[in-house]
């Protein structure tokens, strides 16, 4: 087994949290930064230790993107809540927040692009958490075999169509059926650990 080590750029205004949303107050941002600090349910702590305790769990970082049928334009959103869920069939599943400005728009797609981010897409990232901008100004992509964006250079690209939606507290869990994928280059990929982005360094 070879080492790495991690090298991290701290994560702005958009990027300090846990590893269980896809959105802050409605920008949409693969942390939890926007959460206030409550007590939870046993009382035993409250959402700020969640989240610092969660920022532990390393996580690599997808744009999921999509056609947007009222404007036929590319718009997308950042996530770290993603993984893949079954083999037979083909599952993915990522976690987006109520208050995502973007994923009203997404769902109505007719597919859904997962792109794996590289260590280079950090500014990638941030374009697509922020709040009131053309998510794709001046981002170069592609469509998949059925018309999802898909961003040039990403480490690999799903194409997928949702499967099933499941609220969980102020979140949906969003399950989709894969129907193409492939990996690209050979590069490392974007991580998110502890409230910082960075990569592995063999």
């Amino acid at each position: 087994m070879t080492s790495s080590a991690f090298t991290a750029a701290r994560a702005g205004p958009n990027g300090a949290g846990h590893n269980s949303n896809a959105s802050h107050n409605g920008a949409d941002a693969p942390t939890g930064a926007g959460l206030t600090s409550t007590a939870s349910h046993n009382g035993e702590f409250d959402s700020a230790r969640f989240r610092a305790v969660l920022g532990h769990f390393a996580t690599g970082v997808v744009a999921i993107t999509a056609i947007d049928p009222a404007t036929g334009a590319p718009t997308g959103l950042a996530a770290n809540a993603f993984t893949s869920v079954s083999l037979d069939p083909p599952l993915v599943a990522f976690c987006v927040a109520h208050s995502s400005s973007t994923w009203p728009r997404l769902r109505t797609a007719g597919r859904l692009g997962v792109n794996m981010l590289t260590a280079d897409q950090l500014g990638v990232c941030r374009q697509l958490a922020a709040k009131g901008v053309d998510k794709f100004r001046g981002l170069p992509w592609s469509p998949s075999p059925g018309g999802a964006p898909l961003l040039a250079d990403a480490l690999a690209w799903i194409e997928c169509e949702i499967e099933a939606e499941h609220p969980a507290g102020d979140h949906v869990i969003v399950v989709c059926r894969v129907r193409h994928l492939a990996s690209r280059v050979a590069q490392a990929p974007l991580l998110f650990f502890r409230g910082g982005y960075g990569s592995f360094a063999e």
